[in-house]
């Protein structure tokens, strides 16, 4: 059944009916774009949230941040970012095989139907200007008809008329013959038009506009199953990226099972265990003895009870600058007969040989300045030093040996630029053209400089960490390591060293002599990666990969939900984050 035999007299139907249909899709772009719209807000405020409680630059070295609790909420942070990611690409995906496809179908529907309704006016018209050809000589027919029968009958009354002369009856005869002759000729022209309309009427209603009809039923036909396609692809959209949005999910949920709340303990107490003895019991002073009263008054005082003790002893290692103890000169009884000058903290005495709140005492009168008004204003701006000697004994030690760490790696790295400056020296010297070697000297002077300055630096600080009751073995460690390693910048013929302040010459005068030394090796992989998905690397500084395929991962994922890998065959480039699945070197 088609719309040209059932409908053929439903124009006004038909062109209703599809302009009704161009507008549903219309409407369904609109909404497709508002949804869109809704994405992608939705997307820029996950993506401002994750922005917000990630850690800045600055908080990246907290102490919170090696707890597994605050790891697996940055891990959480980093999946809601991606998940951000893919509502934008829902967004995108929708805009482009919807909108846009859709916008783009809809101006061609709009044309064709726009065309096919032009035919049927033009059949219409000239329908309708064939019937005014038709009833036009249909009248004339009848006009002239009538003025025939009228110069007929007033022939016959002239013939009749005994008083006309025989000249009038042969006039009106001729009248009558003239006009009978003209309504035939009409007669004969009404029957050709109305034979003519008849063809086009027929013509009209049985083959032009049926085929018009069924042109603009092709026409609604396709655009319903194209708005079909769009209300499935609305779906499919979605659904395209449901993986990765459940991937996404999965590493929230194992981000919880990550947490390892026994873990984060021990993590408290490596960065705040202080190192420091626990007090010992106060031995007991006994007033109602005059001979001990005078060692009994280099003491502190008798507390008044066990929690004015916990108070008074809560130094930097005793809790000594809490806010609940405030210590005051009240507190401090004067020495009653003190055998010398002594310090403000009064004189060593056998009973605090072995005490560690004098201890404590002492340690705060050598490491805060003179004039502190209470230790409450101590705590709030502790003097820092040098050797870290403001730092409890554990968390000292943890300091100590992470800045030998960092000497240890600057030296390194000043050793192995000596060592390419050295061969470069060599180089010139043997082969003048390529290079002068007294360019190099003021590269190697700064550069024997910087190593002797660290060198003195590692000692003072290994003397520190000793004095600190730092481990031997790390120690004996360190100082092998550095003497292997800058063995040959101290017995070299030629003192060659490297500038750290200028690496960029050095690196490229050494990149110029690939026959002499050793290719400089490549970022070593951090570990590999699994391609889920197809990734086409489009864009500039991406790289394509496809499903299954293995990739070594160069550079971890820095927050933008980028990754860089590295192929088999050099190609390096970034991939999306969420489009693989990431094993790590341990």
């Amino acid at each position: 059944m088609d719309w040209g035999t059932e409908l053929w007299d439903q124009y006004d139907i038909i062109e209703k009916h599809t302009q009704s249909g161009l507008e549903l899709v219309e409407k369904y772009v609109k909404f497709v774009k508002e949804r869109t719209e809704i994405e992608q807000n939705y997307a820029k405020q996950l993506r401002n949230l994750s922005k917000k409680y990630s850690l800045k630059r600055s908080g990246k070295d907290e102490p919170e941040c090696r707890l597994s609790s605050y790891q697996s909420f940055l891990d959480i942070l980093n999946e809601t970012n991606d998940y951000a990611g893919q509502r934008e690409l829902i967004a995108e995906n929708m805009m482009m095989s919807i909108c846009i496809d859709l916008t783009k179908y809809l101006q061609e529907l709009k044309q064709e139907r726009k065309t096919y309704l032009m035919e049927a006016k033009k059949a219409q018209q000239s329908l309708e200007s064939t019937y005014k050809q038709l009833d036009s000589s249909k009248k004339r027919f009848e006009r002239e008809w009538r003025e025939a029968e009228r110069a007929a009958q007033y022939a016959e009354k002239t013939d009749q008329d005994i008083n006309a002369t025989k000249a009038d009856v042969e006039k009106a005869k001729q009248q009558a013959h003239m006009r009978a002759h003209i309504a035939e000729e009409c007669k004969n022209d009404y029957a050709a038009q109305l034979q003519k309309f008849n063809k086009e009427q027929n013509q009209f209603y049985f083959n032009d506009m049926p085929l018009i009809f069924n042109k603009l039923q092709d026409l609604d036909e396709k655009r319903v199953r194209k708005l079909a396609q769009g209300y499935i692809l609305f779906s499919d959209t979605e659904k395209h990226v449901m993986p990765i949005i459940g991937k996404c999910l999965e590493g929230i949920t194992k981000a919880g099972t990550n947490v390892n709340e026994r873990n984060d303990s021990m993590v408290v107490i490596e960065q705040n265990k202080s190192g420091f003895e626990r007090p010992g019991d106060l031995e007991f002073e006994d007033y109602s003895q005059g001979i001990n009263r005078a060692s009994s008054d280099s003491s502190l005082g008798t507390p008044k009870g066990p929690m004015e003790l916990l108070g008074k002893n809560r130094s930097k290692n005793f809790w000594i600058f809490s806010k609940r103890s405030k210590l005051s000169p009240s507190t401090l009884p004067p020495f009653s007969t003190p055998p010398a000058p002594s310090p403000a903290n009064g004189p060593p005495s056998p009973k605090f040989g072995r005490d560690p709140l004098s201890y404590c005492l002492k340690e705060i009168n050598k490491t805060v300045k003179p004039r502190i008004s209470s230790f409450r204003t101590l705590r709030r701006s502790p003097t820092v030093t040098e050797d870290f000697g403001h730092l409890p004994p554990e968390q000292r030690r943890k300091r100590l040996q992470q800045k030998l760490e960092e000497i240890c790696k600057e030296l390194q790295k000043e050793v192995d630029q000596s060592e390419a400056l050295g061969k470069m020296k060599d180089v010139y010297e043997k082969n003048p053209q390529m290079g002068d070697p007294a360019s190099l000297a003021s590269q190697i002077s700064q550069t024997s400089q910087n190593i002797e300055r660290l060198r003195g630096e590692l000692n003072k600080y290994e003397t520190w960490l000793a004095e600190a009751g730092g481990r031997g073995d790390t120690l004996r460690y360190k100082a092998h390591t550095f003497n292997n390693n800058g063995a040959h910048d101290v017995h070299s013929p030629d003192g060659a060293h490297s500038d750290e302040s200028t690496p960029d010459p050095s690196q490229a005068i050494y990149a110029e002599f690939d026959d002499d030394f050793e290719d400089e090796e490549l970022t070593a992989p951090i570990g590999k990666c699994t391609a889920m998905y197809n990734f086409p690397g489009a864009s500039e500084g991406t790289i394509s990969m496809q499903e299954g395929e293995v990739l070594a991962v160069v550079e971890e994922d820095k927050g933008d939900g980028w990754t860089r890998v590295r192929r088999s065959n050099g190609d390096e480039g970034y991939i999306p984050t969420s489009y693989v699945t990431i094993a790590l070197n341990k």
